[in-house]
């Protein structure tokens, strides 16, 4: 059983966000259980310059007359996992970063960038190409490589198996339906009964209709996003698909994150000596520019900026927030105005809150290991990773209870759980849950075994990866491919 994982973005090759650290390590833990699994990703210029053990291009063939797509074959640092680099210099090759241009727009031809990788991992799953490994299944992953099911059922009864992961429902892939011949989707698939959504040629809906199973990264989200509520327009066809839908938790990759082995902390520790967290807090108030106050509670938010993430409703709650003489730091990017908020609350409380925009790993680390929370206050959340990276640094995740966040942080009020969690997507709500973190953590004793259990928890992806193993498992091979 062979399966070819095809991303638009892998760690360490290339990162935006929780995808790139899914696609990174996921596929390292199927090796462990046998299952011979490689990656497919576009050749960008960082993930050229990363990847290790690189061999000699092979064509696969020209499409459309316009791109010779080729692979290079390569290994991913680390995982050793090998992973093949789609060589197209006029789609990949250039300035700015996987979706965007360097001011921050989106590429305008994204839909033929994303559309050579879907066809790319097709052609490398058909047996006349004459590659030497072949793939049986097809495990596309968000609406970057949605047209994979799309394009393998028009392959007949040899073609691969298709799985299709998404990761978030609200980022459709939306372009003119009149790309379709350029992306391969013959008339007959541009109608609701197959790509057409809302009036536009969908890569996510392509990805949802055609494919034989569908998971999200959450069970919770799997059923949220059947209901109008959390659908985003999909609830219908995920109700009419829910037979091949599941939902599997996301997990983390726990040889980066740790805090044992980390290198960009101060002071390495574990659940066995965490005294090494204290100047992990210090170094990170003083590299922030915030007084070294070890008393005072140090919230963190390591994330999008946007709506979806709630992080307009950290500012309506700040006020309350700061009355407790809490800090607040954050790390992060994205809409304008949210953006805006989170400057003007930085200079408007200097002493209590400071603000990086843009991400840095080495940052996001560090918030790990010196905040004492990490607010996760999201309006909806698939799954979400920074609350494991936050239990697994012995940082208490303050969460809203929705999706991910729902499977994987429970009360510390209810029985062995060791997050606050809070259930309205307002600030009042989210201040309750952070006082009452707060009090928690002025009872040093009680503050102690939170963290303690938070850490003891197994965020690997051991079990996930065996429920992906027995998800493939499920599907009938081709006997003819």
């Amino acid at each position: 059983m062979k399966i070819l994982f095809i991303a638009s973005e892998a760690y360490p090759l290339v990162k935006t966000g929780g995808l790139a650290d899914v696609a990174g390590a996921l596929p390292a833990e199927l090796q462990k259980l046998g299952v011979d699994v490689r990656l497919l990703i576009p050749g960008y210029p960082q993930a050229m310059e990363t990847a290790g053990h690189r061999g000699a291009p092979i064509f696969l063939g020209n499409w459309h007359g316009m791109f010779d797509l080729r692979i290079i074959p390569a290994a991913m640092p680390g995982s050793g996992v090998p992973v093949f680099l789609l060589d197209c210099p006029a789609l990949f090759m250039r300035d700015g970063g996987p979706y965007q241009d360097p001011d921050g727009q989106d590429w305008p031809d994204n839909h033929l960038r994303f559309g050579a990788l879907c066809r790319a991992a097709v052609w490398m799953a058909g047996r006349e190409r004459g590659l030497v490994w072949t793939p049986d299944i097809l495990h596309a992953h968000d609406w970057q490589a949605g047209l994979v099911p799309a394009l393998a059922a028009q392959m007949g009864s040899a073609r691969p198996k298709t799985v299709f992961t998404a990761h978030n429902m609200s980022f459709v892939g939306g372009f003119p339906v009149e790309t379709a011949p350029l992306l391969d989707i013959p008339p007959s698939m541009t109608g609701v009964e197959g790509v057409e959504f809302y009036g536009q040629l969908s890569f996510l809906k392509a990805g949802l209709f055609y494919a034989d199973r569908i998971t999200t990264v959450s069970p919770t989200y799997a059923q949220e996003i059947k209901t109008f509520a959390g659908g985003d327009g999909f609830d219908g066809l995920m109700r009419a698909r829910e037979s091949v839908l599941s939902g599997i938790l996301n997990g983390i990759d726990c040889e980066v994150w740790n805090p044992a082995t980390d290198s960009h902390l101060v002071s390495r520790y574990s659940a066995d000596d965490i005294s090494g967290r204290a100047p992990n807090k210090a170094e990170l108030q003083r590299e922030m520019g915030l007084p070294q106050d070890p008393s005072a509670p140090l919230l963190g938010m390591v994330s999008r900026l946007t709506e979806q993430k709630g992080a307009d409703i950290v500012f309506s709650a700040l006020p309350r927030i700061l009355e407790e003489g809490a800090q607040l730091v954050i790390l992060g990017s994205g809409q304008r105005e949210i953006v805006a908020l989170a400057l003007a609350a930085a200079g408007k409380y200097p002493k209590q809150v400071s603000v990086r925009i843009g991400f840095h790993e080495d940052i996001a680390h560090r918030m790990q290991a010196g905040c004492d929370m990490i607010l996760v206050p999201s309006r909806f959340e698939p799954c979400g990773l920074t609350q494991f990276y936050a239990m697994r640094y012995g940082a208490l995740p303050v969460v809203r209870r929705v999706g991910g966040l729902a499977d994987s942080v429970v009360d510390a009020d209810e029985g062995d759980g060791a997050g606050f969690t809070f259930d309205l997507p307002d600030g009042d709500d989210l201040a309750g849950a952070v006082v009452r973190a707060i009090a928690a953590f002025r009872n040093p004793q009680r503050w102690r075994q939170l963290q303690l259990r938070a850490m003891a928890g197994d965020f690997s992806w051991k079990r996930s990866a065996g429920k992906y193993r027995d998800l493939y498992c499920s599907l009938p091979l081709s006997t003819t491919a």
